[in-house]
């Protein structure tokens, strides 16, 4: 269990932007009331895939979830933000493109776990590769103590780590949702050379680009368009029922 003095701490930092008027909720406002691509408004989220297995992000079904890892990303990006994910090194992707999925929908974690749209999310670690590599994994019990469930976060019989729970909670609670993305894995797609500027390299994530660039970026997203889920993750291929915890 961990206490949920973090969300305390959330709830601070939210009030703090709303008053200025910058708050992820706000951003999403004036991008809901946007009509079009609004790159003018939106903007790109870009970092490495490390550990591209399925689970963050995780892209079955009708949504693309961004649930755990990249906690500032999560923490910042607002409804109408596009994020985009490139591959590994380690894997010869460093100059293609994992994923990318346009945010609809920001909800809380114990928000996702309840929600039945997003059941079939929840891991079963006895079950296909899907299944065991499910983010909808954390919840509040009725005294408001993080619950981890058996997972692929979790350590071996189930035990919950600490360290995998203080940095997917530690400091924001949302789950990014999106229903527009297109998630390639193994069959990751180049990024044209011109584009390249938005590749992250090593940890992090790059988020300043100027308008013209949010503009190119976004346009080629729509030339890519829409796929849903085209290839299994790029780390698939070298994952043994033995490793799944240890990745």
């Amino acid at each position: 269990m961990f206490p949920p003095c973090h969300l305390i701490w959330i709830a601070h930092c939210q009030e703090m932007a709303t008053k200025s008027g910058n708050s992820p909720q706000a951003r999403g406002d004036r991008n809901r009331k946007f009509h079009g691509i609004g790159a003018d408004l939106a903007r790109v989220f870009s970092y490495v895939v490390e550990h591209d297995l399925g689970f963050a992000p995780n892209p079955y079904g009708t949504f693309c979830t961004l649930a755990y890892c990249k906690p500032e990303i999560r923490r910042t990006a607002a409804v109408g933000d596009y994020v985009i994910g490139t591959g590994a090194t380690s894997e010869a992707l460093q100059n293609s493109m994992i994923y990318w999925m346009r945010i609809d929908e920001i909800i809380h974690f114990d928000e996702y776990w309840r929600d039945a749209r997003f059941a079939r999310k929840k891991p079963k670690l006895n079950g296909s590769r899907i299944l065991r590599f499910g983010d909808n994994i954390y919840h509040l019990n009725h005294n408001g103590d993080v619950i981890q469930e058996d997972s692929f976060h979790s350590e071996h019989e189930g035990r919950t780590s600490l360290p995998n729970l203080k940095r997917d909670v530690g400091k924001t609670a949302k789950i990014l949702i999106g229903k527009d993305f297109s998630y390639f894995g193994r069959e990751a797609l180049r990024v044209p050379h011109g584009l390249r500027y938005f590749i992250k390299k090593g940890p992090g994530h790059k988020c300043k680009f100027s308008g013209q660039q949010v503009d190119e970026i976004v346009t080629w997203l729509e030339q890519v368009g829409v796929q849903g889920f085209v290839g299994i993750p790029s780390k698939w291929k070298a994952l043994t029922n033995e490793e799944k915890r240890s990745v």
